[in-house]
This record gives C-alpha cells, sequence and structure tokens, in this order.
C-alpha cells in the first residue's frame, strides 16, 4: 500500500507494520485501533452495570481473581487445541474464521491488524469464561466484574503480544525471556511455547521450549500445517487467499487450489 493511499484512510484502517514501528507508534496505533477502543468501552460499561447491581466485595474480587489466575490456562488451551489445530481448515463453515484469528497471523506475524483477536470470537469467549463464572458467583454484579477484568486481560495480553512483534528491544529480562520464546514459536517451530505473557502452562505440559532443544527447524511454522496437499484437499483457505496457499517465509512456495 502506498503512503498517499495509507494517509487517506482513517487511522484504524490503516496497515501498520510492527516491524517498522516505534514503541511510540505502538502506543498510539493499539489506543486507537477499534477492537482495543471495544474492549475498554466495554470494560466502562461492564463497571456501569457493576455500580448499578453490585455484588459484595467478597464475590466481586473473587470473580476477578479467578479469571485473571484461569486466563493463561484458557489462552493456553485455544493456542494450542483450536488456532494450532488441523480440523478447523478443513470444514467449510469454519476455514474463514481460521484464517483470520490465527492462520494469517502465522502468514505475517508482523501485521498489526490480524494480530489483534477477532471481536466475533473474542468476545463470545470472554462471555464464556469470564461472565458466566462470575455471575455463578456474584450474580450480575459478579458477571461484570468477571467480563471486566478478562476484557483488560485481553488488552494486556494483547498489548504485550504486539511488543513481542515490534522492533524493539525490551530491557526487562522477563520480557526479553517471553519474546525469545515467542519469536521461536512464530519462526522455529510453532508446535511448543504457546503462552504469549505467561509460560507456566507450556512448562507444566511439556512444551516450553528454547532453540536448542530443537535444532531442526519446522517445515510448516508458517502454515501451520497448511500445506500444499492440505490445500488441495481442503482449498477453502487457499481461495480465501487469493486463490493461493503460501508460505511466504519458507521459500516462497505456492500453490494455487
Amino acid at each position: 500500500m502506498t503512503q498517499g493511499t495509507q494517509a487517506g484512510r482513517a487511522f484504524w484502517q490503516r496497515s501498520h507494520n510492527l516491524n517498522r514501528m516505534t514503541f511510540g507508534e505502538l502506543v498510539r496505533a493499539y489506543l486507537g485501533h477499534y477492537t482495543i477502543l471495544t474492549y475498554l468501552g466495554l470494560t466502562a460499561a461492564s463497571v456501569g452495570v457493576w455500580l448499578w447491581r453490585p455484588a459484595a466485595a467478597l464475590p466481586t474480587l473473587a470473580s476477578a481473581a479467578l479469571v485473571m489466575l484461569v486466563y493463561p490456562l484458557v489462552w493456553y488451551v485455544l493456542h494450542r487445541w483450536v488456532l494450532h489445530c488441523h480440523w478447523m481448515f478443513k470444514v467449510p463453515a469454519l476455514a474463514r474464521v481460521w484464517k483470520r484469528i490465527h492462520y494469517d497471523h502465522h502468514q505475517d506475524p508482523n501485521h498489526l491488524e490480524v494480530l489483534f483477536g477477532a471481536l466475533y470470537t473474542t468476545l463470545p469467549t470472554l462471555l464464556l469464561v469470564a461472565a458466566l463464572p462470575g455471575w455463578l458467583i456474584g450474580g450480575v454484579g459478579g458477571a461484570a466484574a468477571g467480563f471486566a477484568a478478562g476484557l483488560l486481560c485481553t488488552c494486556f495480553y494483547e498489548f504485550f503480544h504486539c511488543i513481542q512483534h515490534l522492533a524493539y528491544k525490551p530491557r526487562a529480562k522477563m520480557l526479553v525471556m517471553m519474546k525469545r520464546r515467542h519469536l521461536e514459536h512464530h519462526f522455529h517451530d510453532e508446535d511448543g511455547n504457546f503462552g504469549i505473557t505467561n509460560f507456566l502452562w507450556d512448562r507444566l505440559f511439556g512444551t516450553l521450549y528454547i532453540r536448542t532443544d530443537r535444532p531442526a527447524k519446522s517445515p510448516t511454522v508458517f502454515n501451520l500445517g497448511y500445506t500444499e496437499e492440505m490445500a488441495a484437499r481442503y482449498p477453502w483457505v487457499a481461495r480465501l487467499s487469493g486463490g493461493e496457499a503460501r508460505d511466504i517465509r519458507g521459500g516462497g512456495r505456492r500453490t494455487r487450489a
């Protein structure tokens, strides 16, 4: 996209390449993106619901704490067994969803617009794993507290996910470690390091690794197993990708479906 075309677009419609952005540019793009604005707006609405129908202090704190505690596990489960599954692209009705929520991100990890989760998948998930437990603990007020906590956790996760793809070297040792593990997931072997901000569950499930543990690079690190053979059998993602299944960093091979 040309600079002139970019300038003519609304801010949230522009394409942002994290590998070419400064930290300050990322902050502005992050805070101006409709996905983050939606999360923050819904957080404010949840606070309003809590003020209207407040839960007692203990159920409120328990609802929020439970969400923050289980959030890394929920993300690990979704990332490993849903986003990296080999069944969604085989179902025509789900191929578009899988392409949008993860295939495109692994095809171009620096593209900000497909790094953020799709609202039509993240919001129902948060209602299920954050608002519902909160409602069981503290009714309407508990649901509002749990949903708000889930939304803020998602904002935190999205921001640090951006940093891991930004052309920026963190100073904090923890951030350096997080970035290394995540970039290994993207550029060396996708079958591991499923955590983004927390790798505890990778350690417990045996999927945490460092690059020297796996000398050979995964041949499917950029296409998530959607190979030429898979594209021939299940062409829907390829058709949505302009008629081609691509491994843009795996040698540039293309398969027309």
